[in-house]
């Protein structure tokens, strides 16, 4: 069952603002500021810079592959299901736990206007957040875009009220604790930009995803990058440095210092509906991976279940939802942070190095509505990059990342490995460029690909079944060579086209030596294109005795296409879906057991296409 497109432009900037601008802008200042001093400002700032390399690619896999589970469905394309199990496993954890993070996060600043029991207000707002992403991702989007849109007019409210009490002098000096110190710091909150990842696991439900998408991510980007910056200089120039390194809630302490005891309650408010909006994205966004991997059998079925009335991933959902419960409950805030920015690093790593892939497997189907600009410097700096931040992380932090990098390989051994099937783009790649072996590949990342293009695009049903109502069919008793058979359909056209029979004849020929378009055992798919205004035309074959291609290849049941230039999207959508009808492992008995051309014809136009 699909799920529903209804997230527009503003749910896609929201989803992804409100995941950032969370605990990264109303926690983590105090704490990053206690490793680097004012310098945690450039930390945000280099942060924010090396996420545009993996921001940039991630547009443009996931505008090529707009499937639920984000980068863990185009890692799984590009690596196989052993890093696509880890990758999923990784993305999961790190997204859940940062929508715990803005569970834990709600406490401390609720503890300024309520007295209420932290884990009780976490438990409540999870609970709602679960009851909520069940009802529909609609309903969920459009509350996000409510809630960061009031959030962004509080925080600019406190920028302009700041902006004027700033004192200079708590910039000096500067770099407080040197420039490891910042660098450091930078791997620290790197969680901040976590919601470039969320959005894009959302690519199913958004509304022309090939523009909305990017837009919305690099939107998202811009805004917050900014916001941080500005806010966290506000907050230091107006701050005690001492009281700043031990506060969990720098925004409102810092609110209260000029803006006196209602500014702060009005930021603390701002923070309130900030985590909510994380936690209500990390529900949302984390719940799809579990979706996408059982979808590739890296998990059991029940994860695909989709509620009926709703459209929504329940199972998935409801897993999610119970794992940040507990997560609430026993993890500690710093290691937390640490381990989830650590995940998110390498993920991000992963999104340049499977976007060279894709771009070097020379897959023809691989169809981004958007291409990431300076390819492949871009790529190769955002892997460097990725690479010197995990490093400045720490050891302990490393070999805890390891730890869950192990649990993921240990999932694929015991349980995925036997039932994944899924092929490659790396497969492709070490076919490019070796040996240009036909056998290496099993096709089914190409096949997956053209579906991926053709439900982008919409199938135009009505056109493909008015082409195969209107189709020749061509019932061959005798064994025939490939060019009398090629003859044989040109005179059988040549009316129809406005063309000599001579040059379509040449056309085909030409085309077959271009390569072959016998796609499989006794399978052949001549196409060509013409010019002119020509609507496209097909012509059935059935070849009792087989038709003789070149290399003693012999082909029972062919499907001859002649498409105008002008049609060349239609063309494929229409090869794609013959292709598919006849990968049914019935197809071949039926198609020789059908006793006239209208019981041919009907086996096209009645089968399930998706």
């Amino acid at each position: 069952m699909e799920l529903k497109k209804e997230l527009t432009l503003l749910n896609v900037f929201c989803i992804a603002t409100g995941a950032m601008i969370s605990s990264g802008l109303f926690i983590l200042p105090g704490l990053a500021f206690a490793k680097a001093g004012p310098s945690v400002i450039l930390s945000y700032a280099i942060a924010g810079i090396f996420c545009l390399p993996a921001l940039l690619s991630m547009a443009e896999l996931t505008t090529a592959m707009p499937k639920a589970g984000g980068d863990y469905f185009y890692i799984m394309r590009g690596f196989g299901p052993l890093f696509g199990t880890i990758a999923g496993f990784c993305t999961w954890f790190s997204l859940s736990l940062k929508g715990s993070f803005a569970l834990l996060g709600m406490g401390a600043y609720l503890s300024i206007i309520t007295h209420l029991p932290l884990n009780v207000i976490a438990l409540y707002c999870c609970l709602f957040f679960i009851i909520l992403n069940l009802i529909g991702v609609k309903e969920a989007g459009n509350f996000q875009s409510f809630l960061v849109l009031g959030l962004i007019g509080i925080l600019v409210g406190y920028i302009s009220s700041g902006t004027t009490k700033v004192d200079l002098g708590n910039f000096s000096p500067f770099f407080t604790h040197g420039f490891n110190a910042m660098f450091a710091t930078t791997s620290f909150v790197f969680i901040s930009y976590g919601g470039l990842t969320k959005v894009a696991a959302l690519a199913e439900e958004i509304k022309n995803p090939g523009r909305v998408l990017p837009l919305g991510m690099i939107l998202s980007i811009g805004v917050t990058s900014i916001l941080y910056a500005v806010v966290i200089f506000v907050t230091i120039g107006v701050s005690d440095a001492a009281s700043l390194k031990t506060t969990v809630t720098p925004i409102s302490d810092a609110a209260g210092i000029f803006g006196g005891n209602f500014l702060k309650i009005i930021i603390s408010v701002g923070a309130f509906l900030a985590f909510i909006s994380t936690a209500n994205a990390g529900i949302m966004t984390a719940s799809r991976y579990p979706l996408g991997m059982s979808r590739d059998k890296l998990l059991p079925s029940v994860f695909q279940k989709i509620s009926k009335r709703f459209k929504t991933p329940y199972i998935s959902i409801l897993f999610t939802g119970f794992f940040m419960i507990v997560s609430i409950m026993i993890l500690k805030l710093d290691l937390l942070v640490k381990v989830a920015s650590s995940v998110l690093i390498l993920l991000y790593i992963f999104a340049n190095l499977t976007l060279i892939l894709f771009r070097e497997s020379k897959i023809l189907s691989y169809k981004p509505k958007f291409y990431a600009p300076f390819y492949p410097y871009l790529q190769v700096l955002g892997v460097l990059g990725g690479v010197f931040l995990l490093i400045e992380m720490g050891t302990v932090i490393v070999f805890m990342t390891t730890i869950l990098l192990l649990l993921g390989f240990c999932w694929y051994k015991i349980y995925a490995q036997k039932r994944a099937s899924q092929n490659s783009a790396l497969i492709h790649v070490l076919e490019h460029l070796v040996a240009k072996d036909k056998e290496l590949a099993s096709g089914n990342l190409l096949t997956e690909l053209k579906e991926i293009v053709i439900k982008r695009e919409g199938l135009i049903e009505e056109k493909f079944g008015k082409l195969v109502e209107e189709s020749r069919v061509l019932d061959i008793i005798e064994p025939i060579k490939m060019e009398d058979f090629f003859k044989e359909i040109s005179e059988f056209l040549h009316k129809e086209l406005n063309l000599s029979a001579k040059e379509i004849f040449e056309k085909f020929v030409y085309r077959e030596k271009e390569s072959s378009t016998v796609i499989a055992n006794g399978l052949a798919i001549p196409h060509i294109f013409v010019r002119g205004k020509n609507e496209d035309k097909l012509v059935l074959v059935r070849a009792r005795t087989g038709i003789i291609f070149p290399q003693d290849q012999l082909v029972h049941i062919a499907f001859v296409l002649v498409g105008a230039f002008g049609e060349r999207v239609l063309h494929l959508k229409i090869l794609a879906a013959i292709a598919q009808i006849t990968q049914k492992p019935d197809f071949k008995d039926r198609w020789f057991e059908a006793k006239n051309e209208e019981e041919l014809k009907h086996i096209i136009l009645l089968a399930e296409k998706k």
